[in-house]
């Protein structure tokens, strides 16, 4: 934990003294340890509250249990497996680890991207066709949207990895299968996803904006269920854009920097994967902050009162 050479590459210790080389290193392991731990409880603490509270068996937080699993996994695999690798043996490709590493990373990213659309779809029936939105969201369409996500996440991991086990002798050709495999699985990934989901919530918007106007026409029980929708929409815009705010410049990094056929700095490198990853530490608190349901379940899980009693049935306030 404490060998330099592990992070050398990261940390520019030339204006640093010497004696203080293996404290900065060890703690930035603090730190990255400390952003594991917060990770997996933050997200246990979320996945306990869907399947334990029945107030929360909704399929839109089916689809935040999902995507919730998603961040737990990268609590508990990326983020060890990202401080035990050194920086070096990582610039050799021929490291299998290393590879895996960087699977887990993009088959977790997809899978959190298309748990995103998926949850975006969900608010466009909720708030835009309401009427309609029990019969075409249910459960069953909700388990085939979820298994979706994973298999396809789960299948761009293994083809990156295979695809480069098989490059170990590619020659000058190299660079350019980097070029293509980072615009194009880059597009497929993340920007063309991102750009559905921007287009989805701006429709939501401009349909919550005419529904504001008009809310004086509908009965109370209407308004409040309309009110509560939109809330939901606010917030899980929020989680998309704090999404954005964490992968668009790991993304831009892997998709413009190789193109002027340089690479980027290793501490840039790293910074924007740790940038990355550390969102999978946002969204519980997110939901604790925007949803009072959320809160009342945290407390009652952390204080200890859902192994005092059956409590799946109490109201969440």
């Amino acid at each position: 934990m404490t060998d330099t050479s592990h992070c050398s590459e990261i940390v520019n210790f030339n204006k640093i003294p010497a004696n203080s080389h293996s404290t900065i290193c060890g703690l930035l392991n603090v730190i990255i340890g400390l952003l594991a731990v917060i990770t997996v409880c933050g997200n246990l603490l979320v996945i306990i509250s869907i399947i334990y509270f029945k107030q929360l068996h909704t399929p839109t937080n089916s689809l935040i249990l999902s995507l919730a699993v998603a961040d737990l996994l990268v609590g508990i695999v990326v983020f060890p497996l990202s401080m035990a690798l050194s920086l070096r043996s990582c610039l050799d490709l021929n490291v299998l680890s290393c590879k895996v590493r960087g699977s887990f990373d993009i088959s977790l990213c997809t899978c959190s991207i298309l748990n995103l659309v998926c949850i975006a779809v969900d608010r466009y029936y909720a708030v835009c066709q309401p009427l309609t939105y029990r019969a075409k969201i249910n459960h069953r369409v909700v388990v085939v949207m979820v298994l979706m996500c994973w298999g396809v996440s789960v299948l761009t991991g293994v083809v990156i990895v295979f695809a480069g086990l098989n490059n170990e002798n590619c020659g000058d050709r190299c660079m350019t299968d980097i070029l293509v495999a980072n615009t194009v699985g880059a597009i497929l990934t993340f920007y063309l996803p991102v750009i559905i989901m921007l287009c989805i919530y701006l429709k939501i918007f401009l349909v919550a904006q005419r529904q504001a106007r008009m809310i004086h026409n509908t009965t109370k029980c209407g308004a409040a269920v309309s009110k509560m929708e939109r809330k939901a929409t606010k917030t899980l815009a929020i989680v998309l854009g704090v999404f954005l705010f964490c992968w668009s410049p790991f993304f831009l990094c892997i998709s413009f920097i190789p193109l002027t056929g340089k690479l980027a700095p290793i501490s840039v490198n790293e910074s924007v994967r740790w940038l990355a990853l550390s969102n999978s530490m946002f969204n519980p608190f997110i939901y604790a902050f925007f949803y009072s349901w959320f809160r009342s379940a945290f407390r009652m899980i952390i204080s200890g009162r859902i192994f005092q009693g059956d409590v799946t049935n109490c109201k969440l306030h």
